[in-house]
């Protein structure tokens, strides 16, 4: 284990350390409860547009407004923990998040769910980005691992709440589905964001930023990188959303039923779990701008084949297949930023690319909502997904080329 000493370190940090994995463990628990502020509305929608009399279309801005919350949560929360740590904004958090859901029980107008939505998305972003910028900080032999392990809580959240949900909805209406959530959030975030140490990296050095041996990329500013790597997320999610965000009720519009679209959209998720995690294994391995372009390029494949195959078993098939190809893209990105951008920055910066990828999600949940309205089919709104990965996928070769194949020193303007 290696003791963190130079200044734009966080002081007496032993990386990989005891207290290394027991603030990850905590960090994916509050994760995996947290983030039900992402997905709930996903397993919700088919009921809400049943009481407000909406059509697809309108229903998936919900959708698409918890996105902007949870976009612009990761990263003006991101900047907060850069200043101040992560514990402050996880109990802000929790309680903003259980009181939207208590809000939204006596909600009877459309409007006000899309506003609560945007609080919902934002206080879940917390638990997403400004931790992985966080738990980075605390490894060095194994962050790459570290930082999948946090953000799959991502996907266990995806995978088990819409089972709960679904189940919940089968006796309860979606009213009382989110009180339980608004308790069980409170119940078990709360007492544990009381325990979590705030720790700060601060530096006051620039050059001392930089502070990998090989962060070498020919005329590419920060600057320049950053926003290639916010436009690359864009479009890998803009492709991502349409199976998470419209796999249930795409099961319900072929007649499978609420319960089977929320088992493939768990298939789908826990599997991306797992490929999460061996993502972040093979990015310590091979780095994570490769770890990128394999997932990048094995997600495509994964859209194709949601195309030719419809019924229930291919369903859960390809979700699977979908699930296992793309879980580490978005850690990757975290990756990058903590490896070639400074150091001080990261939980802003991790946070504007997290913002980008959600900015992705929400488009592409609106989109595809969109599609289906005008077509009656899905299948044109996975061709637009495919068109949006083959965009993402030409970024992250630039970003290689410039990385691998024209060695010189990074130009920092």
């Amino acid at each position: 284990m290696v003791q963190a000493q130079n200044k734009n370190l966080i002081p007496d940090i032993e990386y990989d350390s005891l207290r290394s994995w027991i603030r990850l463990i905590l960090l994916f628990i509050v994760g995996v409860v947290g983030i039900v502020g992402m997905w709930s509305v996903v397993v919700v929608m088919p009921a809400l547009e049943t009481e407000f009399a909406i059509d697809r279309g309108k229903a998936s801005l919900l959708y698409a407004t918890t996105m902007v919350g949870f976009g612009l949560g990761n990263f003006l929360i991101g900047k907060v923990v850069d200043k101040f740590g992560l514990k402050f904004p996880i109990i802000v958090a929790v309680i903003l998040l259980s009181s939207s859901y208590l809000v939204a029980m006596i909600s009877n107008e459309f409007w006000h769910l899309l506003v609560l939505q945007v609080f919902m998305g934002t206080a879940a972003s917390t638990f997403f980005g400004p931790s992985m910028a966080d738990i980075g900080n605390f490894f060095e032999k194994h962050r790459g691992l570290a930082v999948a392990i946090v953000a799959s809580a991502n996907y266990v959240a995806g995978g088990l709440w819409p089972l709960f949900i679904s189940h919940l909805l089968e006796f309860s209406n979606w009213k009382e589905v989110y009180f339980y959530i608004a308790i069980i959030c409170l119940v078990i975030i709360f007492p544990i964001s009381l325990i979590l140490k705030n720790n700060i990296v601060t530096s006051n050095n620039q050059e001392i930023n930089f502070n990998n041996e090989n962060n070498t990329i020919k005329n590419l500013s920060p600057k320049t990188l950053q926003t290639l790597l916010v436009l690359a997320g864009i479009g890998c999610c803009l492709a991502m959303a349409m199976p998470q965000v419209h796999i249930v009720a795409l099961c319900v519009e072929r007649g499978f039923g609420l319960t089977v679209g929320a088992q493939i959209l768990s298939v789908m998720l826990l599997s991306g779990m797992i490929s999460r995690i061996g993502f972040g294994f093979l990015s310590d391995k091979i780095g994570p701008i490769y770890t990128i372009f394999i997932g990048s390029l094995l997600q495509m494949f994964s859209l194709v084949f949601f195309l030719p195959f419809d019924s229930q078993l291919s369903l859960f098939i390809v979700s699977l297949m979908f699930g296992l190809s793309q879980g580490g893209i978005v850690p990757a990105y975290a990756m990058i930023v903590r490896k070639y951008l400074p150091i001080e920055e990261v939980g802003e910066r991790v946070g504007l690319v997290i913002m980008g990828t959600i900015v992705g999600m929400g488009l592409g949940g609106w989109m595809s909502g969109e599609i289906f309205d005008l077509t009656q089919s899905y299948k044109l709104a996975f061709v637009n997904g495919i068109f949006w990965n083959l965009t993402n996928l030409l970024i992250v070769t630039f970003i290689m080329w410039k990385v691998y194949f024209q060695k010189d020193r990074f130009i920092y303007s």
